[in-house]
């Protein structure tokens, strides 16, 4: 399983394609908003991506209660484009961000939330595309973004498996195969013990397509674990500063802990390595230090050998442990040294 995002591979046999998700973290400041590219790219982010809507693209001004938000969210009391008019990417402001992104050696790419923001992001070019785990069920959108022909990342936070069928078959239709999965807890933020991270290797296992992480905790813990599970793709949302506060900073990490989830992720993958029963590098080595065969105490030419004269300690230096049997009861080829390991040329062979 492989994908291409720009010069990124991402799959088998390569490094975890990790995400710097900007969202509303830039407090509506395009500085800030180039500040946090900048900073993502110094934390070892592979990319940078951006939310591509308006308040009047994604929702409608209304006052009625389908529109106020509730249950127990960050955002409880207030309406649905309140929220969003706080929170979007200006839409002037993304070609030159993407610019900035790819002269950092970031790939640049965003969720879309309806036709013209596709369209809008064509012109952009970006090298691929990200659907919003709550876009899920909209799979008109799915199909026209899935007609681009470029890879598309789909959240399941939403999703039921019927859901998750139904966005892969959409995809499909239109003759995309560049397809990857995130699991992803969509709670703001998320609860650590609603993570459920075995759905990743189970999501690859079940649908055949790379799997990954849309992450909503607060700390670094969801992405490693991840990672020892064989996610391909993180994506975790960065903040400049937790100061700037916003609508996603509480589940955001700042530079210095997104550099900490950047290594602490490689460094996981280096753990995981490969299966393989060889000692290698410093166990090598240290092999040394295992068990063998030692005459313990003075042996004369002639002497037998007995528990007592030879014995299995450390180091390795001497014959195998395992040959303790074969050499019992036979003799000393010549005067041993207590301390001198094992050899065949101090024994005799009859």
């Amino acid at each position: 399983m492989k994908l291409k995002i720009g010069k990124k591979t991402i799959g088998d046999g390569h490094p975890t394609f990790i995400i710097a998700e900007l969202s509303a973290n830039h407090g509506q400041k395009y500085s800030i908003a180039a500040q946090t590219i900048r900073a993502a790219a110094k934390a070892g982010a592979d990319a940078i991506k951006l939310q591509t809507y308006t308040a009047d693209t994604i929702t409608m001004k209304s006052d009625k209660k389908y529109f106020r938000i509730g249950g127990g969210t960050l955002w409880d009391g207030r309406t649905l484009h309140d929220l969003y008019q706080e929170a979007y990417t200006p839409w002037h402001w993304q070609p030159k961000l993407k610019k900035l992104a790819n002269r950092l050696g970031l790939e640049c790419f965003s969720s879309p939330f309806d036709p013209t923001a596709v369209d809008f992001l064509e012109k952009m070019r970006v090298p691929a595309y990200k659907i919003a785990s709550f876009e899920i069920t909209d799979i008109p959108l799915i199909e026209y973004v899935a007609s681009k022909k470029k890879p598309i990342i789909i959240s399941t936070g939403i999703a039921t498996m019927l859901d998750i069928r139904a966005a892969i078959k959409a995809c499909h239709r239109v003759g995309n195969h560049q397809i990857a999965l995130l699991k992803c807890t969509s709670s703001y933020p998320a609860k650590i013990e609603d993570a459920n991270l075995a759905t990743i290797p189970d999501m690859q296992k079940k649908f055949g397509i790379m799997a990954g992480l849309s992450d909503h905790t607060t700390g670094i813990v969801s992405p490693v674990v991840a990672t020892t599970l064989g996610a391909h793709i993180i994506e975790k949302h960065m903040i400049l500063d937790h100061k700037l506060g916003g609508p996603d900073a509480a589940f955001s990490l700042d530079p210095h802990e997104f550099t900490e989830m950047v290594q602490a992720v490689r460094d996981a993958e280096k753990a995981i390595g490969k299966a393989t029963y060889s000692p290698k590098g410093s166990s090598k080595k240290n092999r040394v230090f295992g068990r063998s065969l030692f005459a313990v105490q003075d042996i004369q030419k002639g002497e037998r050998f007995t528990r007592e004269n030879i014995r299995s300690i450390r180091p390795h230096h001497g014959l195998p442990t395992y040959e303790i049997k074969r050499i019992l009861n036979k003799t000393a080829a010549r005067n041993i040294e207590a301390g001198t390991p094992l050899s065949w040329s101090l024994i005799n062979r009859s």
